[in-house]
């Protein structure tokens, strides 16, 4: 007798919404993405607690003190802005403005400088919290994104996923769906969290101040926009990994690059920033952009100009996506056409 080799077929027997539902299976899994949900859920609770010590709601009678504390502040400043002025020595071609600064007013003199503990300011921490929170949950992302596909090397379960779907682009399409969709769950996740916390403060040991206009477009403007950040670093944890094959090796890489190569690059070619991936990153998210001071040549007298580059959030998230694009898009061409083995 002699065997009879029959090779795999050529079209996959089901639909691609089982692809999908096989990697979203595949996904939730994985054991680091559940460590990953109960480190956020104890950290959220050691933030609660740690934040309940750290503020307190100022009593009428210590909300007098701070502020009777700030007017003499502001009034001693003032009475030395005023000397300045007098003085006969203040030279006559520089502005009053220039030399001796401008009034002093309670901006300068925040009330929460007087306050000891001071209380939880949800319209000076609101958007500021957000955006670090964003920033912790694109690492995370990174992670995720890396790992799902690490897993899938280091296992050599991708060859085995080969052999019941032959069509590598529609794999490699299903799991960048899933890794989008988890990504942008955790950002949202995470953005809630942090919202919750910050209302509870608000409320428990808030200062009491009515909110700003515009505070709450601000707010959940920045908190969508580290959603798509948390897209993007997910997207780019995964396309790297898939180039490198190891999850230590992309998580390697990524720490040279913004540890090493982004700090050399702000000292020795400041005129670069605008295309380094963290500021596009924090300009992403900011409300107002990021506003970069870059290095405008020599002067004659040898002395170094600077000139203020504005990255705007759209600038930011164009350059991301077409990082992100080229990453995961080489990872894709070169899964399509390498042996693996």
């Amino acid at each position: 007798m002699s065997a009879v080799l029959t090779p795999p077929p050529a079209v996959p027997a089901g639909p691609f919404g089982g692809l999908v539902r096989a990697e979203t299976h595949r996904f939730l899994a994985r054991r680091f993405i559940r460590v990953l949900l109960l480190v956020a859920l104890v950290g959220w609770a050691a933030a609660l607690v740690v934040s309940l010590l750290a503020f307190r709601t100022p009593s009428p009678e210590r909300l007098a003190e701070a502020r009777a504390t700030q007017q003499e502040q502001i009034e001693l400043a003032n009475e030395g802005r005023e000397q300045c002025l007098a003085d006969p020595a203040r030279p006559a071609d520089v502005a009053p403005e220039d030399w001796c600064g401008p009034p002093a007013t309670a901006d300068q003199f925040p009330l929460s400088l007087f306050l000891e503990p001071e209380p939880f300011s949800l319209s000076a921490d609101g958007t500021t919290g957000a955006v670090s929170v964003a920033a912790l949950t694109a690492a995370l992302a990174f992670l995720v994104g890396g790992t799902f596909v690490g897993a899938e090397w280091s296992t050599r379960s991708m060859v085995a996923l080969l052999f019941w779907e032959t069509r590598r682009p529609r794999v490699m399409a299903a799991k960048l769906l899933v890794t989008a969709v988890a990504s942008a769950a955790l950002g949202l996740l995470m953005q809630a969290l942090w919202l919750g916390l910050a209302t509870l403060l608000q409320s428990v040991v808030g200062d009491g101040a009515a909110l700003p206009t515009g505070f709450w477009p601000d707010l959940l403007g920045a908190q969508g926009r580290g959603v798509l950040l948390s897209v993007f670093a997910g997207l780019l944890g995964f396309g790297l990994t898939d180039l490198l094959r190891n999850t230590g090796a992309a998580t390697g890489v990524a720490f040279v690059y913004v540890a090493i190569v982004e700090n050399a690059v702000r000292a020795l070619r400041p005129a670069w920033q605008p295309w380094l991936l963290t500021d596009n990153a924090a300009a992403l998210v900011l409300p107002d952009g990021l506003t970069l001071s870059l290095d405008d040549g020599v002067d004659p007298q040898g002395v170094h100009q600077q000139v203020e580059y504005l990255l705007t959030s759209g600038q930011a998230a164009v350059f991301l996506a077409l990082v992100t694009a080229a990453v995961v898009g080489g990872g894709v061409v070169l899964f399509s056409r390498r042996d693996l083995h």
